[in-house]
């Protein structure tokens, strides 16, 4: 709070003013929350904007149906002394080849250190978890889409490890659900910055657009300490029109999002036949035998000399 004394001050002063206003005695949390509305209105305009093109369909976020390799997830917007949470749309696509995980807003500059670390830790946790018994070879994009600034935290890491996941297996994430959180190379959710603005800014979406009972958040369940949430989103959580999801593990969140059991590995390390996770593991080893037998196939078509048996005369 110390490094935030002139907000608090402004926000007090502005409070004070409306209790004079309204002839009151004492300043409470009315006047508080009456002053925390008046700035936003004032500084919302951008936000706004923003809710206005995902409306109209200028900005592309779903709140509803399933798609494969693709998830919302949640990022923050600082304008001015205002910071609002406004969903994002995170893509991934594989295929067969040897580039590993391509980071796009890397590759184009736009990615800041931070964010390339997530993309990182996240091939070791996908290596680690799904391709120890043959190598891990595979071509795949993550993006940010319809970004065009610069994107730095690793908060979209455990969104970008479901949504390659759900490309990996054929499975459809639900679109009803928003996420964000850091992951470690074992699938550890960390905690995240901006957690309230995140989730409001989903909640606005969603309720522009008619809330369904289904619609909600997921975050870290180390920042549940932190939540201090706006009451119409308090509300809509107690009245079971929105959800909000603390998750530990990158499995939970990913069975939220598919709607079924990720698969936990057994003693052996197998996952459970037909389950999300032992599709990954099935697709990873088909890509894998399938770039091992046209790597034999090349060096077949390179060396045919030496392979032809020798005649002695």
């Amino acid at each position: 709070m110390s490094a935030r004394i002139g907000d608090l001050f402004q926000l007090v002063s502005e409070a004070d003013f409306i209790r004079q206003l309204a002839s009151d005695d004492k300043t409470d949390a009315g006047h508080i929350e009456r002053a925390l509305k008046a700035k936003a209105t004032r500084t919302g305009r951008v936000s706004a904007r923003i809710l206005d093109d995902m409306m109209a369909g200028v900005i592309l976020i779903d709140t509803d149906g399933a798609a494969v390799g693709k998830c919302n997830g949640l990022t923050v917007l600082e304008v001015g002394d205002s910071a609002f949470g406004v969903p994002a749309r995170i893509s991934a696509t594989v295929y067969p080849g040897g580039s590993g995980i391509v980071d796009i807003e890397r590759e184009v500059n736009l990615g800041q250190p931070i964010h390339s670390k997530g993309v990182m830790i996240l091939t070791g946790y996908l290596g680690s978890r799904y391709a120890q018994e043959f190598p891990l070879a595979i071509s795949a994009s993550i993006a940010l889409e319809q970004s065009y600034g610069y994107v730095d935290g690793d908060s979209a890491s455990l969104g970008e490890a479901c949504t390659l996941i759900s490309a990996l297996s054929r499975t459809p994430l639900k679109q009803c659900f928003a996420i964000t959180g850091s992951i470690n190379q074992f699938g550890e959710v960390q905690a995240v910055g901006g957690v309230n603005e995140k989730i409001e800014g989903f909640f606005r979406l969603c309720e522009a657009r008619g809330l369904t009972g289904e619609q909600g958040a997921i975050i870290p369940h180390a920042n549940v300490t932190t939540l201090m949430l706006d009451e119409r989103v308090v509300q809509a959580v107690r009245d079971g029109q929105f959800h909000i999801y603390a998750v530990r593990q990158a499995d939970e969140a990913l069975s939220l999002l598919v709607g079924e059991p990720a698969g936990a590995p057994d003693e052996n390390g197998e996952f459970p036949e037909g389950s999300v996770n032992a599709r990954v593991v099935e697709r990873l080893r088909d890509i894998a035998e399938m770039l091992s037998d046209e790597d034999l196939k090349e060096e077949l078509e390179k060396e045919p000399a030496q392979l032809q048996p020798e005649l002695k005369v």
